[in-house]
């Protein structure tokens, strides 16, 4: 058995699920445990679910808190590395909650908060589809995208704390609406929520598509990534066509971060891309290379679905905790 205080429980906190992850000092998983995550309830309903999801996974690996090193959170919004403070978070309705602090004084025990797709890059880059590399970009599809960069190991995060907003480079002037109330951003013509948007457009000017017979009959209101994989195997056009043009959008992404960052690997996570894998990564990366600055040596630069899956956010946050615990042994 490890021993005491080395075991990490890292803690996807998403918008539809809630996963917490159990690993000891070599990077294996003793426990995982999945809940549906509280909807319309207060942060501190939701915050003791989190704690009871943390000692129910705890319980599974057989183990105490006792046992526990640090907990650590991959949370949506902007977060505050420092305090562990949760400044915003839209999709779960939050704003400045406190959560490392409200948290820890549930457990007992170290917490630490990060950005999801931030952690979810870290993981990808310690563990996963960046392993080996020095500098990565992550680009993370889903409702949203999200982005990250890492190099030499180091997390980057600009003057304010804001770098890796990939998702709101403007890629067609004058485009959708985003979220952020710019037109045109990448989130606005390559995110799952924007392909939604094109395939109920394209249904309603007459376009026939099995994609709403799908979501019914799955129960589903959202075209979620499983919805768009069971019409791509179906063959409907509708959803075909919105999905070309969301990775030639995406292609365009990845030629712009390239360019401006120079990585040697660019690691394409979210829902889609854990479900599609290289279908869905392989016409993004042919856009790309046509766009990069030097094309000459284009392969160099590697373009590769996440390895990690579900667990990248869970497992990103366990290195973030090590190396904490680590600095604090210094």
């Amino acid at each position: 058995m490890p021993a005491k205080r080395e075991i990490i429980v890292g803690v996807d906190l998403g918008g539809t699920s809630l996963r917490a992850v159990v690993v000891d000092p070599h990077d294996q998983t003793l426990a995982e445990v999945k809940t549906p995550t509280p909807v319309a309830v207060t942060p501190d309903v939701l915050i003791r679910a989190i704690a009871h999801t943390v000692d129910e996974a705890v319980k599974v690996a057989n183990l105490t808190r006792k046992a526990i090193g640090a907990v650590s959170i991959g949370a949506p919004g902007s977060v505050d590395m420092k305090t562990g403070m949760v400044n915003r978070a839209p999709n779960l309705g939050w704003t400045e909650v406190p959560l490392s602090k409200k948290l820890k004084a549930l457990l007992r025990v170290p917490v630490l908060v990060g950005n999801d797709v931030h952690v979810g890059a870290i993981g990808e880059y310690t563990l996963g589809a960046g392993r080996g590399s020095e500098h990565m970009v992550g680009i993370f599809i889903g409702t949203g995208i999200g982005g990250a960069i890492i190099t030499r190991g180091q997390l980057y995060q600009g003057s304010r704390g804001g770098a890796g907003e990939l998702g709101h480079t403007v890629i067609v002037a004058d485009g959708p609406l985003c979220s952020c109330g710019h037109h045109g951003c990448a989130e606005a013509v390559g995110s799952r929520t924007a392909m939604e948007r094109e395939v109920r457009a394209a249904i309603k000017s007459g376009k026939k598509s099995v994609v709403l017979k799908i979501m019914k009959d799955r129960g589903r209101e959202r075209m979620t990534s499983s919805v768009m994989a069971r019409a791509l195997r179906q063959r409907d056009p509708v959803m075909q066509h919105v999905l070309e043009r969301a990775q030639y959008y995406l292609g365009i992404l990845v030629a712009n971060a390239v360019n401006v960052f120079d990585p040697e690997c660019v690691v394409i996570g979210g829902g889609i891309a854990d479900r599609l894998g290289e279908t869905f990564v392989a016409p993004i990366r042919s856009v790309a290379y046509r766009y990069f600055l030097r094309a000459r040596d284009a392969e160099r630069v590697k373009i590769l679905p996440g390895s990690l899956g579900d667990n990248a956010g869970a497992l990103g946050a366990v290195v973030l905790a090590r190396e904490w615990l680590q600095g604090r042994q210094r």
